[in-house]
């Protein structure tokens, strides 16, 4: 009787078209050769690289126990043979703890690569037999080992065809231009490859599919309810972002396929399958629509492979998609999406630019500010008096410097006049001696000598007087009650000056006023009777208002500008103020628009360098 079992597990044996069944078979055929095993367990890693999951049970769909479970464990992680005595139940009276019960394992290998394990549950045998078991689980990894192999054969070339077709199929769409020739090579070269009756593209536009290609059809207008009735089906992938299949799948019995079944009964196809469109964000913005004629159902691998190959083109047709949009079109869509982040959830970060940027908008559209000319400026007396040489003459006292302050006639230097005092005398001399001639002339009566001599002492008294004059005028005396400005002779005693030569400069200390050096790009806005306020460089933290007087129409070239001279004076003095002090001013032009204030000269320089390069 064993040996007619033995010859049917061995014919099933050779019979077996799946790694599964292939596991069964020969766990039963082992479970057979071996005497008194009672439970047996095959495990294999699962295909694609992921967990072990259990492929053959001895007898069928058993439970494995935990022992056994944790048997399993431990020779996929130790990957050698292993016999582990069973443990026994100490409730049990008839358990007898002499007795051999052991789980005997041995792990599936292929070329250093761990694959899997068999496990077996063997009852109470001789501990030599033991070894006999571990050789004949040895010897019988050869057919997994040459199943495994066979099976990563068939499967390394069924996946290199199904890349090759994939790639193909897709290069048909990336090499043409435009989008509507490369949906329709894309579809068709489908068609063609997997044998399908029509394959069909859309895109969702305004909530809902829009059916961009026909298979081996250019011109598909006319086919109204047709397009109606895929672009239903398509709606029901796209709304359930699931592929669908028709007929439906045992595994997926809660998917809703009704469009499906009324495209299928209305066209009498029998098989479909779909694919939804869905982006990296997960939104779902199209499908593809797969329809077959003939008596073969969609197969796991065309599934696979067309889900792929729609991962790979997808994004691909929907980026030429809205590159051939009109330009009109992408700046609405683009504006569309903006506005669709905006108010929608998330994109916190462009909410608050934009938040930014309109609050900005605002404050400048409404905002305004006082607009002030910024100009370069200095203190200068109202009234500035030059003392100057009365006659040429050397220098004999400094009595001031610059500066200082001064009252009306103070004197300020002294010239030397010891030249002209000899000169005096001898003036004087000659006086005397004219006088004494005139008197002897008078007693002898000679008129005309009495003449000569009464013009000669005239002369001689104008000389005196001119003398002393120019010796009282020696002394260099203030005009004014003021600050020296100018002038300090100190270093410059008994150096010869000349007639007229300016010495010293005076300016009062209670009247003053402001010049301006205005930037010829401001001038215009500038006018007479404007008010405005400077700040000396010496006072930072005081203010003195100003009213704009004179604008002398004549510019001075600094630093590369032009610069015009705007005479003000000031509304307020005090005794902090000296001539000749240097600050900042600025001039009230009125109200305007803070954009403005801040970007008129920007603008002032691009329409000036447009007017320039303008032919």
């Amino acid at each position: 009787m064993d040996r007619f079992v033995d010859a049917g597990l061995w014919k099933q044996f050779r019979q077996s078209a799946t790694l599964r069944e292939f596991s069964q078979t020969w766990l039963t055929l082992q479970c057979h050769q071996l005497s008194n095993v009672s439970q047996g367990l095959v495990v294999m890693r699962s295909q694609g690289g992921g967990d072990f999951v259990p492929l053959a049970f001895w007898p069928k769909y058993f439970q494995p126990s935990a022992p056994m479970a944790a048997v399993t464990e431990r020779v996929l992680k130790e990957e050698k043979g292993l016999l582990q005595p069973k443990p026994t139940d100490p409730d049990d009276p008839l358990a007898d703890a002499s007795s051999s019960n052991c789980y005997v394992a041995y792990p599936i290998q292929r070329n250093g690569v761990l694959y899997g394990a068999v496990v077996l549950d063997m009852g109470p045998r001789p501990q030599s037999h033991f070894l006999y078991v571990m050789r004949q689980l040895q010897w019988g990894m050869a057919w997994l080992e040459t199943v495994l192999h066979r099976q990563e054969f068939h499967y390394a070339n069924s996946l290199q065809s199904r890349i090759t077709t994939a790639f193909h199929i897709a290069a048909s769409a990336v090499i043409e231009p435009t989008f509507r020739a490369g949906a329709m090579a894309f579809v068709t070269e489908l068609a063609t490859r997997l044998g399908c009756e029509r394959v069909s593209l859309g895109f969702v536009k305004r909530g809902q599919v829009q059916v961009m290609a026909l298979s081996h059809s250019a011109q598909f207008g006319k086919q109204m309810d047709l397009l109606r009735a895929i672009g239903a089906a398509m709606d029901e992938c796209v709304d359930q972002r699931e592929i669908l299949l028709v007929p439906r799948p045992a595994d997926k019995p809660g998917l809703i396929l009704r469009a499906h079944e009324e495209l299928r009964s209305r066209q009498e196809i029998p098989h479909l399958c779909s694919f939804p469109f869905v982006d990296a964000a997960g939104h779902c913005y199209g499908a593809l629509l797969l329809e077959r004629s003939n008596e073969e159902p969609f197969t796991a691998e065309t599934v696979e492979m067309c889900e792929s190959l729609v991962s790979l083109i997808a994004p691909i047709l929907n980026e030429k998609y809205k590159n051939d949009r009109w330009l009109i079109r992408k700046i609405w869509d683009s504006f569309y999406h903006q506005l669709g982040k905006l108010v929608g959830p998330g994109s916190m970060v462009l909410k608050l630019a934009v938040l930014l940027v309109v609050s900005l908008t605002v404050f400048f559209w409404f905002a305004t500010g006082d607009y002030q000319i910024r100009a370069q400026s200095n203190l200068e007396g109202t009234v500035q008096r030059a003392v100057v040489a009365p006659y040429t003459g050397f220098i004999r006292t400094a009595e001031v410097r610059a500066g200082e302050t001064v009252t009306q006639n103070q004197v300020l230097c002294t010239l030397d006049d010891r030249d002209m005092a000899l000169e005096l005398q001898r003036w004087e001399s000659r006086e005397e001696q004219y006088t004494r001639q005139y008197q002897k002339a008078m007693a002898e009566g000679d008129r005309s000598s009495m003449v000569i001599l009464q013009e000669q002492i005239n002369q001689a008294k104008a000389q005196i007087a001119l003398l002393g004059e120019q010796i009282a005028r020696a002394k260099i005396l203030s005009p004014l009650d003021g600050v020296v400005v100018r002038g300090d002779l100190n270093q410059s005693l008994g150096a010869p000056v000349e007639r007229g030569q300016v010495l010293f400069e005076v300016a009062p200390l209670n009247s003053y006023r402001v010049i301006l050096s205005v930037d010829e790009r401001d001038i215009r806005e500038v006018a007479a009777g404007q008010r405005g306020y400077i700040m000396p460089n010496a006072l930072p933290g005081q203010r003195f208002p100003f009213v704009i007087e004179r604008i002398v129409p004549v510019s001075t070239p600094k630093e590369g500008r032009n610069y015009f001279r705007v005479e003000a004076s000031l509304e307020q003095v005090t005794e902090q103020l000296r001539p000749g002090m240097e600050g900042y001013g600025r001039v009230e032009i009125g109200q305007r628009k803070m954009i403005w204030i801040w970007t008129h000269d920007l603008f002032q320089w691009l329409r000036l360098s447009l007017w320039t390069w303008w032919p």
